[in-house]
Protein backbone atom coordinates (compact mmCIF):
# COMPACT_ATOMS: atom_id res chain seq x y z
CA UNK A 1 0.00 0.00 0.00
CA UNK A 2 1.96 3.01 -1.21
CA UNK A 3 -0.15 6.01 0.48
CA UNK A 4 -2.75 5.83 3.25
CA UNK A 5 -5.62 7.93 2.07
CA UNK A 6 -8.55 7.36 4.80
CA UNK A 7 -8.38 5.61 8.19
CA UNK A 8 -9.83 1.91 7.03
CA UNK A 9 -6.93 1.97 5.23
CA UNK A 10 -4.74 1.87 8.68
CA UNK A 11 -6.34 -1.30 9.99
CA UNK A 12 -5.81 -3.16 6.80
CA UNK A 13 -1.78 -2.23 7.67
CA UNK A 14 -2.21 -3.50 11.26
CA UNK A 15 -3.59 -6.37 10.32
CA UNK A 16 -0.68 -6.88 7.65
CA UNK A 17 2.31 -5.65 10.65
CA UNK A 18 0.57 -7.43 14.08
CA UNK A 19 0.71 -10.49 15.44
CA UNK A 20 -3.10 -12.46 15.20
CA UNK A 21 -3.57 -12.51 18.86
CA UNK A 22 -3.07 -8.56 18.88
CA UNK A 23 -4.74 -7.34 16.07
CA UNK A 24 -7.69 -9.56 17.06
CA UNK A 25 -7.12 -7.47 20.76
CA UNK A 26 -7.29 -4.46 19.93
CA UNK A 27 -9.64 -4.87 16.71
CA UNK A 28 -12.41 -7.03 18.52
CA UNK A 29 -15.64 -6.85 20.08
CA UNK A 30 -17.62 -8.83 23.08
CA UNK A 31 -19.59 -12.18 21.77
CA UNK A 32 -21.93 -11.76 18.68
CA UNK A 33 -20.04 -8.56 18.01
CA UNK A 34 -23.81 -7.52 17.08
CA UNK A 35 -22.98 -3.88 18.76
CA UNK A 36 -18.88 -4.10 16.97
CA UNK A 37 -21.11 -3.92 13.20
CA UNK A 38 -23.55 -1.08 14.59
CA UNK A 39 -21.05 1.17 15.62
CA UNK A 40 -20.30 1.45 12.02
CA UNK A 41 -23.32 0.86 10.08
CA UNK A 42 -24.82 3.52 12.17
CA UNK A 43 -23.07 6.48 10.96
CA UNK A 44 -23.21 4.89 7.73
CA UNK A 45 -27.09 5.81 7.95
CA UNK A 46 -26.42 9.43 9.22
CA UNK A 47 -26.44 11.98 6.02
CA UNK A 48 -25.65 15.46 5.93
CA UNK A 49 -28.13 18.27 4.74
CA UNK A 50 -25.63 20.42 2.77
CA UNK A 51 -26.73 24.32 2.27
CA UNK A 52 -24.55 25.82 -0.24
CA UNK A 53 -23.37 29.17 -0.86
CA UNK A 54 -21.62 29.87 2.45
CA UNK A 55 -18.75 31.74 2.58
CA UNK A 56 -16.26 28.49 3.35
CA UNK A 57 -12.80 30.15 2.34
CA UNK A 58 -12.10 30.07 6.20
CA UNK A 59 -13.02 27.03 8.74
CA UNK A 60 -12.27 27.12 12.32
CA UNK A 61 -13.26 23.61 13.95
CA UNK A 62 -11.80 24.47 17.28
CA UNK A 63 -13.81 24.23 20.83
CA UNK A 64 -12.63 23.63 24.39
CA UNK A 65 -13.19 20.86 26.30
CA UNK A 66 -13.42 21.50 30.41
CA UNK A 67 -11.77 24.26 29.28
CA UNK A 68 -8.81 23.64 27.44
CA UNK A 69 -8.92 24.60 23.16
CA UNK A 70 -8.29 21.27 20.47
CA UNK A 71 -7.86 22.29 17.09
CA UNK A 72 -11.01 19.89 16.40
CA UNK A 73 -14.22 17.92 18.04
CA UNK A 74 -11.83 15.13 18.37
CA UNK A 75 -10.29 13.34 21.02
CA UNK A 76 -7.71 10.42 21.63
CA UNK A 77 -9.89 7.82 23.27
CA UNK A 78 -8.37 5.47 26.07
CA UNK A 79 -7.13 2.46 24.31
CA UNK A 80 -4.81 -0.39 26.09
CA UNK A 81 -1.33 -1.60 26.05
CA UNK A 82 -0.26 0.73 22.75
CA UNK A 83 3.34 -1.03 23.04
CA UNK A 84 1.79 -3.96 21.28
CA UNK A 85 1.65 -2.19 18.52
CA UNK A 86 4.17 0.40 18.75
CA UNK A 87 7.61 -0.03 20.58
CA UNK A 88 7.27 3.57 22.02
CA UNK A 89 3.46 2.80 23.05
CA UNK A 90 1.94 5.56 24.65
CA UNK A 91 4.37 8.19 24.70
CA UNK A 92 4.27 8.18 20.69
CA UNK A 93 0.40 8.24 20.95
CA UNK A 94 0.62 11.54 23.61
CA UNK A 95 3.00 13.24 20.86
CA UNK A 96 0.71 12.60 17.97
CA UNK A 97 -1.94 14.59 20.43
CA UNK A 98 0.33 17.45 20.84
CA UNK A 99 1.35 17.53 17.07
CA UNK A 100 -2.53 17.93 16.34
CA UNK A 101 -3.44 19.88 19.35
CA UNK A 102 -5.67 17.36 21.56
CA UNK A 103 -6.49 16.02 24.11
CA UNK A 104 -5.51 12.54 25.19
CA UNK A 105 -7.25 10.34 27.82
CA UNK A 106 -4.54 8.07 28.76
CA UNK A 107 -5.78 4.46 29.54
CA UNK A 108 -5.62 2.87 32.98
CA UNK A 109 -4.19 -0.08 31.33
CA UNK A 110 -1.70 1.66 29.81
CA UNK A 111 2.34 -0.26 28.61
CA UNK A 112 3.78 3.10 29.78
CA UNK A 113 4.00 4.97 33.12
CA UNK A 114 1.85 8.11 34.07
CA UNK A 115 4.81 9.87 34.03
CA UNK A 116 6.47 8.60 31.12
CA UNK A 117 3.26 9.64 29.37
CA UNK A 118 3.62 13.40 31.07
CA UNK A 119 7.13 13.69 30.49
CA UNK A 120 6.72 12.99 26.44
CA UNK A 121 5.52 16.49 25.29
CA UNK A 122 3.06 18.98 26.45
CA UNK A 123 -0.30 17.47 25.09
CA UNK A 124 -3.74 18.17 27.78
CA UNK A 125 -4.06 14.67 29.26
CA UNK A 126 -7.15 13.21 30.99
CA UNK A 127 -6.32 9.63 33.05
CA UNK A 128 -8.70 7.03 32.39
CA UNK A 129 -9.50 4.78 35.36
CA UNK A 130 -11.19 1.46 36.86
CA UNK A 131 -11.84 1.06 40.80
CA UNK A 132 -9.47 -1.76 41.65
CA UNK A 133 -10.48 -4.22 44.38
CA UNK A 134 -8.39 -2.62 46.20
CA UNK A 135 -9.01 0.89 46.15
CA UNK A 136 -5.67 1.54 47.63
CA UNK A 137 -3.97 0.98 43.95
CA UNK A 138 -6.90 3.76 42.65
CA UNK A 139 -6.45 5.91 44.76
CA UNK A 140 -2.29 5.41 43.83
CA UNK A 141 -2.85 6.17 40.46
CA UNK A 142 -4.86 8.93 40.89
CA UNK A 143 -2.57 11.00 43.10
CA UNK A 144 0.32 10.07 40.65
CA UNK A 145 -2.02 11.64 37.94
CA UNK A 146 -2.36 14.25 39.81
CA UNK A 147 1.55 15.38 40.21
CA UNK A 148 2.25 14.58 36.96
CA UNK A 149 0.06 17.04 35.32
CA UNK A 150 -2.85 15.18 34.09
CA UNK A 151 -6.44 17.66 34.35
CA UNK A 152 -9.21 15.38 34.72
CA UNK A 153 -10.29 11.47 35.65
CA UNK A 154 -12.31 9.26 33.40
CA UNK A 155 -14.31 6.96 35.35
CA UNK A 156 -15.24 4.20 33.33
CA UNK A 157 -18.03 2.71 34.50
CA UNK A 158 -19.19 -0.07 32.47
CA UNK A 159 -17.31 -2.99 33.52
CA UNK A 160 -18.79 -4.57 36.43
CA UNK A 161 -17.94 -7.70 34.80
CA UNK A 162 -15.15 -8.07 31.43
CA UNK A 163 -16.80 -7.97 28.29
CA UNK A 164 -17.07 -11.77 26.76
CA UNK A 165 -14.36 -11.32 23.98
CA UNK A 166 -14.61 -14.36 22.13
CA UNK A 167 -11.38 -13.73 20.12
CA UNK A 168 -9.16 -13.21 23.00
CA UNK A 169 -10.41 -16.24 24.66
CA UNK A 170 -9.58 -18.66 21.49
CA UNK A 171 -6.14 -16.79 21.32
CA UNK A 172 -5.71 -17.28 24.80
CA UNK A 173 -4.53 -13.74 25.30
CA UNK A 174 -2.31 -12.91 27.69
CA UNK A 175 -2.63 -9.63 30.26
CA UNK A 176 1.34 -8.51 30.21
CA UNK A 177 2.42 -7.11 33.59
CA UNK A 178 1.80 -3.14 33.20
CA UNK A 179 4.53 -1.01 34.40
CA UNK A 180 1.97 1.75 35.92
CA UNK A 181 1.32 -1.77 38.49
CA UNK A 182 4.85 -2.41 39.23
CA UNK A 183 5.35 -2.77 43.04
CA UNK A 184 1.75 -2.05 43.39
CA UNK A 185 -0.48 -4.93 41.85
CA UNK A 186 0.20 -8.14 39.79
CA UNK A 187 -1.15 -7.54 36.58
CA UNK A 188 0.43 -10.98 34.89
CA UNK A 189 -2.01 -13.94 35.07
CA UNK A 190 -0.88 -17.37 36.28
CA UNK A 191 -2.08 -20.42 34.19
CA UNK A 192 -3.72 -22.06 36.66
CA UNK A 193 -6.43 -18.72 36.50
CA UNK A 194 -7.96 -19.36 33.62
CA UNK A 195 -8.29 -16.90 30.30
CA UNK A 196 -5.63 -14.04 30.27
CA UNK A 197 -7.50 -10.72 30.28
CA UNK A 198 -10.44 -12.46 31.63
CA UNK A 199 -9.08 -13.84 34.69
CA UNK A 200 -7.45 -10.63 35.56
CA UNK A 201 -9.95 -8.10 35.19
CA UNK A 202 -12.45 -10.84 37.61
CA UNK A 203 -9.11 -10.85 39.93
CA UNK A 204 -8.76 -6.76 39.92
CA UNK A 205 -12.14 -5.06 39.17
CA UNK A 206 -14.33 -4.25 41.72
CA UNK A 207 -18.13 -5.48 41.13
CA UNK A 208 -19.30 -3.70 43.98
CA UNK A 209 -19.04 -0.33 42.11
CA UNK A 210 -22.07 2.23 42.26
CA UNK A 211 -23.05 5.68 42.16
CA UNK A 212 -22.10 6.42 46.19
CA UNK A 213 -18.49 5.60 44.97
CA UNK A 214 -18.22 9.36 43.12
CA UNK A 215 -18.20 10.63 46.59
CA UNK A 216 -15.02 8.00 47.23
CA UNK A 217 -13.56 9.58 44.05
CA UNK A 218 -14.33 13.12 44.45
CA UNK A 219 -12.38 13.01 48.51
CA UNK A 220 -9.01 11.86 46.78
CA UNK A 221 -8.89 14.17 44.10
CA UNK A 222 -9.18 17.66 43.23
CA UNK A 223 -9.08 16.93 39.26
CA UNK A 224 -12.52 17.42 37.85
CA UNK A 225 -14.32 13.96 37.09
CA UNK A 226 -15.60 12.39 33.96
CA UNK A 227 -18.19 9.01 33.53
CA UNK A 228 -17.56 7.00 30.73
CA UNK A 229 -20.06 4.46 29.81
CA UNK A 230 -23.41 5.92 29.69
CA UNK A 231 -25.62 4.92 27.43
CA UNK A 232 -29.43 6.05 28.36
CA UNK A 233 -30.87 9.63 29.63
CA UNK A 234 -31.78 8.08 32.87
CA UNK A 235 -28.15 7.12 34.06
CA UNK A 236 -27.16 10.59 32.22
CA UNK A 237 -29.87 11.96 35.10
CA UNK A 238 -27.78 9.95 37.82
CA UNK A 239 -24.18 11.28 37.14
CA UNK A 240 -25.66 15.02 36.80
CA UNK A 241 -27.03 14.48 40.28
CA UNK A 242 -23.52 12.93 41.24
CA UNK A 243 -22.42 15.88 40.23
CA UNK A 244 -19.81 14.76 37.32
CA UNK A 245 -18.11 17.48 35.90
CA UNK A 246 -18.85 15.58 32.17
CA UNK A 247 -19.91 12.24 30.74
CA UNK A 248 -18.69 10.18 27.62
CA UNK A 249 -21.28 8.49 25.71
CA UNK A 250 -19.88 4.85 25.48
CA UNK A 251 -20.34 1.39 24.78
CA UNK A 252 -16.99 0.63 25.21
CA UNK A 253 -16.24 0.34 21.68
CA UNK A 254 -18.94 -2.83 21.65
CA UNK A 255 -16.43 -4.26 24.20
CA UNK A 256 -18.34 -4.82 26.95
CA UNK A 257 -21.96 -5.73 26.62
CA UNK A 258 -22.74 -6.40 23.36
CA UNK A 259 -26.37 -6.21 21.64
CA UNK A 260 -26.48 -2.48 23.07
CA UNK A 261 -27.20 0.53 21.17
CA UNK A 262 -24.42 1.96 18.73
CA UNK A 263 -23.48 5.08 21.05
CA UNK A 264 -23.90 7.80 18.19
CA UNK A 265 -27.96 6.71 18.13
CA UNK A 266 -28.53 7.73 21.81
CA UNK A 267 -26.28 10.83 21.84
CA UNK A 268 -29.39 12.98 21.79
CA UNK A 269 -31.11 10.91 24.55
CA UNK A 270 -28.15 12.01 26.59
CA UNK A 271 -27.81 15.31 26.02
CA UNK A 272 -27.41 17.29 28.65
CA UNK A 273 -28.51 20.25 27.52
CA UNK A 274 -32.30 18.26 27.44
CA UNK A 275 -31.48 16.67 30.66
CA UNK A 276 -33.69 19.24 32.58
Amino acid sequence: MDQIVNVNEFQELAKRALPKMYYDFYSGGAEDQHTLKENVEAFRRIMFRPRVLVDVSKIDMSTRILGYPISAPIMIAPTANHMLAHPEGETATAKAAAACNTIMIVSYMASCTIEEVASSCNAVRFLQIYVYKRRDVTAQMVKRAEKAGFKAIVLTVDVPKLGRREADIKNKMISPQLKNFEGLFETEVRPSEGSGVEAFASRAFDASLNWKDIEWLRSITKLPILVKGILTREDALKAVEAGVEGLVVSNHGARQLDYTPATITVLEEVNLSKLA
